[in-house]
């Protein structure tokens, strides 16, 4: 029990910056598989005097993916209220080229400036709509929620490092006379610290299976993969390798730093 309680305050602590972590990559997974959606759901229009060259288009501009020709039957119908044929026929030589473009993923507002800014360079090229309102709004929304998510992570961090920094100096505390004996008979620094790396390093992988096992379940609750489906993406909640391995190096690199910190800090008693 009493060993339980010594390890017990270090790996929850561990586990606060494990699950932040995790946390963080599964909205910046969800963010980026929403502006993939986004992407393919968002495309500008191009008014143009005559017609355009679509690969000259393309390859003078990165950002979009493929262009395509509007017809003007659409807009021709909703105006015909007994136009004639010939009128209809001629009205379709007079009507402006219109074209849609998909882009290759979601812009920034400012990439969508520059983009504007690029195809109005086009002699023939009248018009872009970008619908800039919405796609400002959108993606405004999207990056303050990823703000919000990071200054979250960033303030765990912080505060639970100082507390895992607490709780190795306690030990140390503890067997800072077993330290200072070790001293005096020459024993160097990394065996007279030997308990507390050990402490570090047993706890950074207790915290790591105990993550893996948690994200494990949550991945595969269908309730969790159902409400990324209801807005239209999918994301990994868990990688079982990926996400484990970056858990685990950054569970150790942390004890294992916060640990050294202290040794290096630890002040032999006269």
């Amino acid at each position: 029990m009493k060993s339980f309680k010594n390890h017990l305050s270090l790996v929850i602590a561990l586990l606060s910056i494990l699950f932040s972590l995790q946390v963080f990559t599964i909205v910046d997974r969800a963010i980026d598989a929403y502006k993939e959606n986004l992407a393919q759901n968002y495309s500008l229009v191009v008014v143009a005097q005559k017609r355009l060259d679509a690969s000259h288009i393309i390859s003078g501009n990165r950002l979009i993916e493929s262009m395509s020709e509007l017809s003007p039957d659409d807009v021709i119908k909703k105006l015909n209220s007994g136009i004639s044929k010939q009128n209809i026929a001629l009205l379709k030589l007079t009507l402006p080229k219109f074209y849609k473009l998909k882009l290759k993923y979601y812009p920034s507002p400012r990439e969508l400036d520059t983009l504007t800014k690029s195809l109005l360079r086009t002699a023939s090229i009248q018009k872009v709509e970008t619908f800039s309102k919405t796609h400002d709004t959108t993606y405004k929304l999207l990056l303050l929620f990823k703000t919000v998510i990071s200054v979250f992570a960033f303030t765990v961090l912080i505060v639970t490092i100082l507390l895992i920094f607490k709780e190795l100096r306690i030990w140390q505390f503890k067997h800072n006379e077993r330290m200072s004996i070790m001293g005096l008979f020459g024993a160097p620094v990394w065996l007279r610290s030997a308990v507390l790396f050990r402490l570090a390093i047993v706890d950074a992988l207790i915290a790591s299976a105990l993550s893996f096992v948690v994200f494990s379940y949550l991945s595969a609750i269908p309730w969790v993969t159902e409400q990324f489906h209801n807005i239209g993406i999918h994301v990994v909640v868990f990688d079982k390798v990926y996400d484990f391995l970056i858990m685990l190096g950054v569970s150790i690199v942390v004890s294992m730093l916060l640990a050294t910190f202290i040794v290096l800090g630890h002040k032999e008693e006269v």
